[in-house]
């Protein structure tokens, strides 16, 4: 190895190390501000040395246990299953359309970018989903509308077929006489595994931070998400807030309740559990969004 290069590279390595503790910072501290102590962030404000050490957001915000534990699994349960199915709908639509004989390919090219630019309009496509197919409090509600299949995520699967699979591959398929479907499931798949856990984490983010439709269409308490739970938590914290300075009972909850901790601990709430699935996406993710991007 050349000298310049030897002596580059350790400082290549600190920068990376420093740059990756910087990024670690702010959610060190939002975990940390969110045990420490109301009274300390009003005297000292936000500090990642706290005075004083106090779980109140956490015992606050799980003194109902059960709502919560209940809207994580209605999350767990529709980012699970929206998740599998969407990548599969996606890879089902995009697979076509990376084959050259597919007949109407440009016009289904069209019509699947067309979407991207233009929609129905919420209204039209509310009543739609309510009055036609019945999905008003339930958990296909939080699933299908707006998720379920998105014409980016096809266009770049699409391009990682066309640009990465080896044409040889699926003609190897052909002359051994498998069929269309065997050589999608047996021979594209396999070697489709960093676009698939790249879509697959594009899904998961959408799924589990996704509190819109739960918004519109669920009206039950059991049937919340735990990002609806924790938007509407948040928004009666700043409603007690807005009303303190005009109502005594108000300011006295208001005294008992650690309005600054608990955003922070909603924060940590939302998401600590993507925080654990990202490293296993992680080694795929680069190379699934860089290979289809230019043609080899």
């Amino acid at each position: 190895m050349p000298i310049a290069s030897r002596i580059r590279t350790p400082f290549i390595h600190l920068f990376f190390v420093l740059f990756a503790i910087a990024s670690l910072l702010p959610f060190a501290l939002v975990f940390i501000v969110s045990i420490t102590d109301e009274q300390s962030i009003a005297q000292h404000g936000y500090s990642l040395f706290p005075s004083k050490i106090n779980f109140a957001a956490y015992n606050f915000l799980f003194n109902d246990f059960e709502q919560i534990a209940r809207s994580y699994g209605v999350t767990i349960a529709c980012t699970f299953i929206g998740t599998i199915l969407s990548v599969l709908i996606t890879a089902l639509f995009a697979y076509p359309l990376s084959r050259p004989g597919l007949p109407l390919r440009r016009t289904l090219s069209f019509m699947l970018f067309f979407t991207m630019l233009f929609s129905g309009g919420m209204a039209p496509w509310y009543i739609t989903y309510v009055t036609m197919f019945g999905m008003k409090n339930t958990l296909i509600s939080m699933i299908v509308p707006n998720l379920l299949l998105s014409a980016f995520n096809v266009l770049l699967m699409r391009s990682f077929f066309a640009n990465t699979i080896p044409e040889s591959i699926v003609e190897s398929g052909t002359i051994d006489g498998a069929s269309e479907w065997k050589i999608f499931m047996k021979l594209i798949v396999p070697l489709s595994a960093p676009i698939v856990a790249t879509i697959s984490l594009f899904n998961l983010l959408s799924y589990w931070n996704d509190w819109y439709n739960c918004m519109l269409f669920i009206d039950r308490a059991g049937l919340m998400n735990i990002q609806y739970l924790m938007t509407k938590m948040l928004l009666n914290v700043q409603f007690l807030i807005e009303k303190s300075s005009s109502s005594s009972n108000a300011t006295e909850l208001l005294s008992k309740m650690p309005t600054e901790t608990i955003r922070m601990a909603l924060a940590i709430i939302g998401i600590a559990p993507l925080l654990v699935a990202y490293p296993f996406f992680q080694k795929y993710y680069i190379s699934g969004i860089t290979s289809g991007a230019v043609k080899g």
